[in-house]
């Protein structure tokens, strides 16, 4: 619009600067109306001490020859400076229509201002879009220092775990691709093979099978113990000799296999001889020594 263009130009609107002139000429009115005030008080003054008889109508008459001057002169400004401001609007503040297209400020020259309603839409539009997607950039930010934060200080912490259990790296296994070549050297390495020897010794321990044994040979023939001091085979051969004899003085013939004597056979059978139990507990032992000796 040419106002805007002409206000833009000036620096400042030019109603504003006819408002100040015309606020200045009523200032100057009233001064002039408070000036002839006081000359005419102290005339009336002068007067009434003269005749003293005719001093109340005096100044009855200055009062309102005062008001119909001030009234008067103010109805003249007013429409004075109403001229004038129309004449300044029309004639000197004013950019005529057919050069309104062709005036190009300094600082506006090279800006192409012929851009439409819709496209300056457009671009407000874009505007607040790129703005909210700073604004989440901006978040974004500080989720991630805050995030960074925690990190370092579960960082520090497990270092300062990992410092406290740094003792413990000596005796960790090594791993498979080193064992090939050197030999697990530390304790904690060799633990679980030896478990697991002790294991496969317990379950399934390569022993003779108890048919292959020699039977065994009466205590009393050459340690000088009895036959059930030797060990529980020999006591089991005792107590089943003692039932045998036993059951032949009452004339009664148990039948095989269902005698007590019997079930306890087949139990300590079941279990293993006493040379595979001491076979075992020897096998036991001796892993156990060396686990002693490398702990």
């Amino acid at each position: 619009a040419p106002h805007l263009l002409l206000c833009e130009a000036l620096g400042f609107s030019p109603q504003l600067l006819l408002d100040d002139i015309i606020n200045i000429a009523n200032n100057a009115v009233q001064d002039g109306v408070n000036g002839m005030e006081e000359f005419l008080q102290k005339w009336a003054d002068e007067r009434a001490a003269q005749a003293s008889a005719g001093g109340g109508a005096t100044t009855h008459e200055v009062e309102q020859g005062l008001v119909a001057f001030q009234t008067l002169l103010e109805y003249h400004t007013d429409i004075a400076f109403d001229f004038f401001e129309a004449w300044c609007l029309r004639n000197i503040f004013m950019i005529p229509p057919e050069l309104g297209g062709h005036i190009v400020l300094p600082h506006q020259e090279g800006l192409d201002l012929s851009v439409t309603p819709e496209e300056e839409q457009a671009a407000v539009e874009e505007v607040e879009e790129l703005r909210r997607r700073l604004d989440g950039h901006r978040k974004l930010n500080r989720l991630l220092t805050r995030a960074i934060r925690t990190s370092t200080r579960q960082l520090t912490h497990a270092e300062s775990r990992l410092s406290s259990l740094s003792h413990l790296s000596s005796l960790a296994p090594p791993s498979p691709s080193s064992s090939r070549q050197n030999p697990p050297q530390t304790p904690l390495a060799t633990i679980p093979p030896r478990f697991l020897e002790m294991y496969q010794a317990l379950s399934s321990p390569s022993l003779p099978p108890t048919s292959s044994l020699p039977p065994p040979a009466s205590g009393s023939a050459g340690s000088g113990k009895r036959e059930w001091e030797t060990g529980k085979t020999g006591y089991v051969n005792w107590a089943l000799g003692r039932l045998l004899v036993k059951g032949q003085g009452q004339g009664q013939s148990p039948s095989p296999g269902h005698t007590p004597v019997d079930k306890l056979d087949r139990a300590a059978a079941s279990v293993g001889s006493g040379e595979e139990i001491r076979a075992a507990l020897e096998v036991v032992g001796g892993l156990r020594r060396e686990l002693d000796e490398e702990l």
